[in-house]
């Protein structure tokens, strides 16, 4: 089981990732650091997530989930020390017991509905703030990076 379980997101000011299920993220400004970061390393996603970033994904171990795929066997089967969730809502429920980091990249943008960071309620997270990296300083964009506290 990798050491590092790492939710990578673009979200908007109100806690969107997208407007709907199919929407291709077009909005995000962070994609070039999304790929350096995940290069690599196994990234985890949900079917409808796989559907619209696939072509995106060259260069890492894409793991698609289904509903029926319990978290904790997909992540015992990966040797890797790091792996990302990336998306989306219900695939980040599911895996929020086993997250120890979380790279979020709020962008500015409110939708007022969508798809939620976390679609099913989840159990509360503590973080520790590590980092922030800047995507696009003229535009206030800048990835936060958090720690899970245990």
């Amino acid at each position: 089981m990798p050491t590092d379980v790492i939710l990578i997101a673009a979200v908007t000011v109100d806690g969107f990732i997208a407007r709907h299920s199919r929407e291709v993220t077009a909005w995000s400004k962070d994609l070039h650091l999304f790929k350096k970061q995940t290069i690599g390393f196994p990234v985890i996603m949900g079917s409808n997530t796989y559907e619209t970033l696939n072509h995106q994904l060259d260069g890492r171990d894409m793991i698609v989930v289904r509903r029926d795929d319990a978290p904790e066997s997909v992540l015992s089967k990966l040797a890797a020390e790091r792996c990302f969730i990336i998306g989306g809502g219900k695939t980040y429920s599911r895996f929020a017991p086993f997250l120890t980091h979380l790279y979020i990249t709020p962008h500015p943008f409110v939708f007022g509905a969508g798809v939620r960071l976390f679609t099913d309620p989840i159990t509360e997270l503590s973080l520790r703030f590590e980092t922030m990296i800047a995507v696009d300083e003229i535009a206030g964009i800048y990835q936060y990076q958090y720690k899970v506290q245990e």
